[in-house]
């Protein structure tokens, strides 16, 4: 591998070096940049051909360089010879400018080491192309090396050289004098140029309709340099020292032997005896044998034979060799077409260029790439040629690779995409967007393609807006998702007003196209905030178009759907994460506050007694109904937290009040005489309002919740302050003010408070209810009233069971409940006032059990309320 470095590198020092001396100190290198070393040609394969560039404005050339270390083995006058004979040549062919002649960009120049001049940009010479290789670089280039002719370039190449000739020899009145194939030159297109006009002859007499020439006699002791090439000279120029125009016909007869015969020309030529071999080439070409030109195409093989008759007058001119059949072939027309059409007019132009599409595939891609493209994107100067040379220019690229495309296509297509008029531009382009999309660079589609595509989308034609609208489906896949998102949708949604535009049929497909593969795309995608405020309201109102099919209706109804399901999916997800990150921080918060709070309620302040409180705490309670209900207390607003703070406040100043002593009333001695009934029942009504008011604390809520059968139905305007009703005497339950709780279902009502009342006079004289016996009827043994009174209870007695239906028997009745029974308006009703310990100070005397006799027939007051009052507040 190293030794292989080694030989590269030695190999490019050298040629480098060759390069560095050859061209050293000629003046052409003050305006032109000399390249590397790509072919060798002119007379004797004298001349190293270099690629190069001009310094001011980057033209490519080429650079013919002629060694004077080549001559250095000759005598000074030999020397001088070749070098007059080289510097006339170049001279020569300054002076012609003809397009079948090799173009000078820069006259001869000479310095002490090398003679140099410039060119149009030059592949090879044919003689490189066909095999020899003499003055080339080592290695041989691989372009060389492969380069193989198609018969188009072949048949064209050939007519381009007949062409040559025939404006040498009819309009310049010349003779070349030395046609052969180092002295055919293909430039970098392909075109077959003629250079080498070293042994050139003009006329003698140009003005006369008959030119004449003088032919110079063979030296053979000149070097090489100095005389024409044997092998390709007609025979009279040796034998008779004559020439004239058909001199050169019989060298063009020889190259074309050669063309097809790997550069072999018909006769080998001893240098050392010319005169005995031309000779014996007579004799044989006086009897030319068909296999010496068995391998020339049989359509002109005769043609061949007559350009190398012995007789001079029995060849063919030039010009009437660029007329055979031949050369009518469809690619060698075509290609001649196109040198040609700087003298056709526009109409002449647009019709060949409607047809080449059909010649295009039949040419070789070499041809087509360096032969046909360069012509065409010549014509882009030309706004009104542009339609019809766009079509086959992108034609062409289908078959470019990239690296052809960027590199030849490319920097000629730039400017075309800027232009607007004519309008057909915009249209061929659109056609062919998958094809720029895929093989221009990135760049330049952001700088110059998709541009171009919005201008469309602008355009005030609606055929042309309808036609982008079209196509953008197609290539959408293409276009990143900045500019599609950034760029071409809002352009979209402009160009689909309805205002402006009339929508067909075509363009309602075509935006659904684009809803569609935009919405599928696994990049590009439509955000769920634009299909609810945008796409969808838009795909609504164009799905009920009168224009639509039932299909098309289809097609419109399933992209909706599709839209909502995916909207309400990523939506309905949403909602879900955002719920549990709520619950999630309304536990954490919550929980702090429970640890550092001897109560928590839940959303609205609940009022709960200490015997609640060690229920929900307790260890007794199932643990799934404990979490359930201290879940439900855990989410506090600010202005709860505030209520719940004055609540505190509030009640820690009733804690710090005095409890209140309940009061024993004596009741009245009751009589032994017959009263009048009327008399007793209003005396009885009056004390029953009088112990209503004025006796001792009834008999607290077993467990701090009372349910009664049949809920109350007292106005709650009526409602005194200390929860009774003046008029009936009897507790009432207020109706639920608050937002439900925890226990939000559990509704209270006050019952008749008879166990009380009962308790309270059997501690005291039974009344005399003899004036009620009047009441029974005759035909039943009579009962008096006072036997049916209840017997006075004495200590550690209990009440009948007919009183335990209203004093004991409360507690089944008022059980919490599992349902939620709805209060007034609808509400579902709370504990109640008399479940509130905060509504009336008066309920802090009041016990939370039955009243107990004590031994002096008094009451035993219950401290379960202070006790409850210290669990809730400490």
């Amino acid at each position: 591998m190293e030794s292989m470095l080694n030989k590269l590198k030695s190999t490019v020092t050298k040629v480098t070096a060759d390069m560095t001396s050859a061209v050293m100190g000629n003046p052409v290198t003050r305006e032109f940049e000399v390249g590397r070393h790509i072919a060798s040609g002119g007379p004797g394969m004298c001349w190293r051909i270099y690629n190069g560039t001009k310094k001011s404005t980057k033209q490519e050339v080429a650079v013919f360089v002629f060694d004077k270390k080549m001559v250095e083995k000759y005598q000074k006058f030999d020397k001088d010879q070749i070098i007059e004979s080289l510097k006339r040549g170049v001279q020569q062919l300054t002076r012609l400018r003809h397009p079948r002649l090799l173009t000078v960009q820069h006259p001869l120049e000479e310095s002490r080491d090398c003679l140099a001049f410039c060119t149009e940009p030059v592949f090879a010479s044919l003689s490189n192309v066909l095999g020899q290789w003499d003055n080339l670089p080592s290695p041989v280039p691989t372009d060389i090396k492969d380069y193989k002719l198609y018969d188009v370039e072949t048949k064209y190449g050939l007519l381009q050289i007949s062409e040559g000739l025939s404006f040498l020899h009819s309009g310049v009145k010349m003779v070349h004098g030395n046609l052969c194939l180092e002295n055919v030159i293909l430039n970098k297109s392909g075109a077959w140029k003629i250079m080498g006009f070293d042994f050139s002859i003009s006329s003698i007499n140009p003005s006369d309709a008959e030119p004449k020439y003088s032919c110079k006699e063979w030296e053979p002791n000149l070097p090489p340099l100095c005389l024409p090439n044997p092998e390709y000279l007609a025979p009279e120029y040796i034998l008779s020292v004559s020439c004239d125009a058909a001199s050169d016909m019989y060298s063009l007869g020889v190259v074309m032997h050669a063309v097809f015969n790997e550069g072999k020309p018909v006769f080998q030529v001893n240098k050392h005896d010319i005169f005995k071999s031309f000779s014996r080439q007579l004799d044989q070409l006086s009897r030319l044998s068909p296999t010496m030109l068995n391998k020339i195409p049989e359509e002109v093989r005769e043609h061949v034979k007559m350009l190398l008759s012995v007789t001079p007058n029995v060849r063919p001119d030039a010009d009437q060799m660029t007329k055979i059949p031949f050369f009518d072939d469809v690619g060698a027309v075509t290609l001649a077409y196109f040198d040609s059409l700087f003298q056709r007019d526009n109409l002449q132009k647009s019709q060949f260029y409607k047809n080449l599409p059909k010649v295009l595939p039949k040419l070789p891609k070499r041809v087509v790439v360096y032969r046909i493209l360069p012509a065409l994107t010549s014509e882009f100067v030309n706004p009104d040629m542009v339609p019809f040379v766009l079509p086959n220019v992108l034609l062409i690229a289908e078959e470019c690779t990239k690296d052809e495309y960027v590199r030849l296509i490319l920097p000629d297509l730039s400017p075309v995409f800027k232009q607007q008029e004519p309008v057909q531009i915009l249209l061929i382009f659109l056609q062919k967007m998958d094809l720029l999309l895929t093989k221009t660079p990135p760049e330049d589609i952001k700088n110059s393609v998709l541009p171009m595509v919005y201008r469309a989308l602008e355009a005030p034609s609606i055929q042309i807006q309808e036609l982008c609208l079209n196509i953008i489906p197609t290539f959408a896949n293409l276009i990143e998702y900045p500019s599609m998102k950034n760029a071409l949708i809002p352009r979209i949604n402009l160009s689909l007003s309805f205002d402006s535009v009339s929508l067909s049929l075509s363009v309602l497909m075509g935006v659904l196209g684009i809803y569609k593969c935009t919405f599928s795309h696994k990049k590009l995608g439509i955000p769920k905030e634009h299909l609810a405020a945008k796409s969808l309201p838009h795909l609504v109102s164009l799905s009920i178009d009168n224009n639509l099919n039932l299909n098309q209706f289809n097609s419109f109804m399933a992209v909706i759907k599709d839209m909502l399901t995916r909207m309400e999916a990523e939506h309905k997800t949403k909602l879900e994460q955002l719920h549990s990150m709520q619950e999630q921080q309304r536990y954490q918060s919550n929980h702090s506050l429970l640890s550092s709070s001897d109560v928590v309620m839940s959303g609205v302040p609940v009022q709960m007694n200490g015997a609640m409180y060690r229920e929900i705490l307790s260890e007794n309670l199932p643990s799934a109904r404990a979490l359930k209900m201290k879940r439900g207390w855990m989410s506090l607003t600010l202005e709860e937290k505030q209520r719940l703070a004055k609540e505190q406040e509030q009640a820690a100043k009733l804690r710090n009040q005095p409890a209140l002593a309940p009061q024993s009333i004596k009741p009245a001695t009751p009589s032994t005489q017959a009263k009048d009934l009327t008399s007793c029942l209003l005396n009885n009504m009056t004390s029953l309002g009088s112990l209503s008011l004025t006796s001792p604390p009834r008999p607290g809520l077993i467990q701090g919740s009372t349910i009664s059968a049949y809920p109350s139905t007292t106005p709650m305007g009526s409602m005194a302050s200390n929860g009774y009703n003046p008029t009936m005497s009897f507790q009432t339950g207020g109706q639920g003010m608050r937002p439900p709780g925890l226990y939000g279902g559990m509704a209270t009502t006050s019952t008749p408070n008879f166990g009380a009342l009962t308790h309270n006079q059997g501690s005291t004289n039974t009344p005399d209810m003899s004036a009620l016996d009047s009441l029974f009827t005759s035909n039943k043994p009579k009962v008096s009233l006072n036997q049916m009174a209840p017997p006075k209870l004495t200590p550690g007695t209990t009440a009948t069971p007919w009183l335990n239906q209203f004093g004991s028997a409360q507690p089944s009745q008022t059980a919490p409940m599992q349902g939620a029974p709805l209060a007034m308006g609808g509400v579902t009703s709370g504990f109640g006032m008399q479940a509130n310990p905060f509504f009336s100070p008066q309920n802090f005397s009041q016990p939370t059990s039955a009243p107990v006799m004590n031994a002096g027939g008094g009451l035993r007051h219950s401290s379960s309320v202070n006790n409850d009052l210290k669990d809730l507040f400490g």
